[in-house]
């Protein structure tokens, strides 16, 4: 056995050891027949950007997002007599790396079935393009498990599952604001979504796609490149919790003005992050900077709107339903989310 292949099976060990423990004797269920489930993205108000352990997806700081309700992904599992991967409507190959980083995740879990799992999703939302559709789908991927063989999971347990096929996929069980607890322990069982008691009617999300292309860096690579090499990463460990704690009372007091300052700045910080990182990584295209530019310049003429990004050139745009009517005329072709 290679290097390559020691790593790769060591890491694989760890990851099914965090499945059975979250399990414990449910790990000796069989899978029954079907399930379906759907889980809403989410756009992150305070980013997660590097990780403490990239085995087990945990994260180096806390995050905090905000869903993006009918945007997401439903998942239909139904036992088969092969592994099967339907995207859309269109059968994804098994060697597609979309098709591979599913049935791995697959693979963690105890109790297969003797011919293997049909997944037949719809997204929502564009995929690989910045705008978290992996999140909502190992969200409603775990749902979807736990309907097939009846685990009865807490939420707070499927987010810790769910964290182990794409780190955000913790915050996508939940409706509205949503807090990823980093957790202490190695085993990463302490690291889960968390609900936050907190309602905002009046906020929206404007969905702005500049570009609905594949991202040049798939999101894990860039975090380990940017905490690898980019000398303003242990900065950006600084600036988070100042970060979370203004979104935080900005969200309690439903003030959008505090909210959209705090949370451009943190999307700024992190994409600094990414320039700076050796060689750079950027997500940022020409029509990203004009489309920067428009905001602060609506903003500039009186209209209370701020942006947000992940990582790739999308914005989601912030702001109440008072400015909605101007913030639609300015720009007809976003597409307005009620979070």
């Amino acid at each position: 056995m290679s290097g390559a292949d020691c790593i790769g099976a060591e890491a694989a060990a760890r990851r099914r050891a965090a499945v059975r423990a979250v399990l414990g004797e449910r790990a000796t269920f069989a899978p029954r027949a079907s399930a379906v489930a759907y889980a809403c993205a989410n756009v992150a108000l305070v980013k997660y950007w590097g990780k403490r352990d990239e085995t087990l997806r945990l994260p180096e700081t806390d995050s905090l997002s905000v869903s993006l309700g009918r945007i997401g992904t439903e998942t239909r599992i139904e036992l088969a007599d092969g592994d099967e991967l339907r995207l859309n409507g269109a059968r994804v190959a098994p060697e597609d790396p979309v098709a591979t980083r599913v049935f791995d995740f697959l693979a963690l879990f105890p109790v297969r079935p003797a011919g293997g799992f049909r997944v037949v999703t719809t997204n929502t939302v564009p995929t690989a393009a910045g705008v978290a559709s992996s999140a909502s789908a190992f969200a409603a991927l775990v749902r979807a498990l736990d309907g097939v063989y009846g685990w009865r999971l807490s939420e707070r347990e499927m987010s810790v599952l769910a964290r182990l096929g794409s780190g955000s996929a913790c915050r996508s069980l939940w409706r509205g604001f949503v807090r990823w607890r980093r957790g202490e322990r190695p085993d990463g069982l302490d690291s889960h979504g968390e609900p936050l008691d907190a309602n905002w009617p009046q906020l929206r999300v404007g969905l702005w796609l500049v570009d609905g292309g594949a991202k040049a860096w798939r999101s894990g690579d860039a975090m380990a490149h940017c905490r690898a090499t980019s000398p303003l990463y242990r900065a950006w460990l600084d600036v988070v919790p100042t970060d979370l704690h203004e979104v935080e009372a900005a969200i309690a007091q439903r003030d959008i003005e505090r909210l959209g300052r705090a949370a451009e700045g943190n999307a700024l910080a992190m994409h600094a992050v990414m320039w700076a990182a050796r060689p750079p990584v950027r997500y940022w295209t020409a029509a990203t900077l004009e489309a920067v530019r428009e905001v602060e310049a609506a903003r500039a003429e009186g209209v209370p709107v701020w942006f947000t990004m992940d990582a790739g050139p999308n914005l989601k745009l912030l702001y109440e339903t008072g400015a909605g009517a101007r913030v639609r005329e300015r720009w007809p072709h976003i597409e307005e989310i009620e979070p």
